[in-house]
């Protein structure tokens, strides 16, 4: 057997067609509670391409071009939607005790998700090239020092600091989301803590 057939065994395996691309949803789902996850998504994807956008014309477009300067305010507010619909949903999780049926992996993952997030945000803060990036970077790299890791995350380094922006987290998070997605997919989204069906875990009831 190849590697090819091993892995489609596998997928129809972990996550059957119709768990991949349900047409029928159970009617807790239609809650607004599931939105948030969907929208941090949404935010995130935003993020990505007026991203690709500022990377493409450079760090300092924004400040010369006003078409930049809407790009940028586009990313910058993309940032604060991403954060507001993750922040409600870890809390709608959290108190849905959403590591319940054996989803206590894909809880861990959307926390780490969140913390990996947050070190992005501060990357692209420093990333912005005005006074405001630079005062933090001053102000902060004593604390890095501090904490051991000065050496090999140097936030007065603005070429690392970029880096680690444009490359390396962002795909660091679309990893985590594909995980995180596919735990979603294959465990399926968590039933309601009062829900009648909610002690058997495999079970779903549609519209």
């Amino acid at each position: 057997m190849n590697w090819t057939t091993r892995l489609r065994r596998w997928l129809v395996r972990e996550i059957p067609m119709e768990d991949l691309l349900p047409d029928r949803l159970p009617e807790y789902v239609h809650s607004y509670v599931y939105f948030f996850g969907v929208l941090t998504l949404a935010s995130f994807l935003t993020l990505v391409l007026s991203g690709i956008v500022l990377v493409i014309f450079g760090p300092t477009w924004w400040h010369i071009s006003a078409l930049g300067h809407f790009v940028n305010s586009v990313h910058f507010w993309a940032v604060q939607t991403f954060f507001f619909f993750m922040v409600l949903h870890l809390w709608a999780q959290f108190f849905m005790a959403a590591w319940r049926g054996g989803r206590a992996v894909n809880w861990v993952s959307g926390v780490v998700l969140f913390l990996v997030s947050i070190l992005t945000a501060f990357t692209g803060f420093l990333s912005q090239q005005n006074f405001d990036s630079q005062w933090v970077a001053l102000q902060g790299k004593d604390a890095f020092n501090a904490l051991g890791v000065g050496g090999f995350f140097n936030i007065l380094n603005f070429g690392q600091i970029y880096g680690l922006h444009i490359v390396l987290l962002p795909l660091l998070l679309a990893a985590l989301i594909g995980f995180h997605l596919y735990l979603v997919r294959s465990k399926g989204v968590v039933t309601p803590i009062d829900d009648p069906l909610a002690p058997n875990e495999g079970a779903h009831h549609d519209e």
